[in-house]
């Protein structure tokens, strides 16, 4: 049995706070606040001690899916990068730039929430970019 702690910081939230979060055998099995982030000084939040359980849940997503003739199939991760990059090429060429509109995740670091506004502003041309973030 392998047990291992790595630090991350928590995606909730924009508060930045940081914690370990615990593994056995590559599973996370728990939490545990940093006690020398200058954030969170060794506490945390309900969302932040239950980080861990949204990463292993068994409705999360973990293949890329497309519809095909009305279904839903698992497509390998070139396919679906293509597939979108073509979707959005045409809905851009036919209707602009700001047709188009992201929704940002609380679920992932700042730093890609911030590549995903990059990409919307600079990639795509369009300020249409919002949120989930909820305390």
């Amino acid at each position: 049995m392998e047990y291992k702690t790595t630090l991350t910081t928590c995606p909730y939230c924009g508060c930045g706070c940081g914690f370990y979060l615990e593994s056995i055998d590559g599973r996370l099995v728990g939490t545990i606040p940093s006690k020398t982030s200058p954030v969170n000084k060794g506490k945390l939040c309900i969302k932040g001690w239950n980080v861990h359980e949204f990463v292993q849940h068994p409705n999360r997503l973990t293949r890329p899916l497309v519809r095909k003739n009305g279904e839903l199939q698992e497509v390998s991760w070139d396919e679906a990068l293509d597939y979108t990059a073509d979707k959005l090429r045409n809905i851009k060429e036919a209707s602009g730039p700001d047709s188009i509109a992201f929704f940002a995740s609380a679920k992932v670091s700042n730093e890609e929430n911030y590549l995903l506004q990059k990409f919307a502003r600079a990639g795509v041309g369009t300020n249409n970019i919002d949120h989930c973030a909820r305390l």
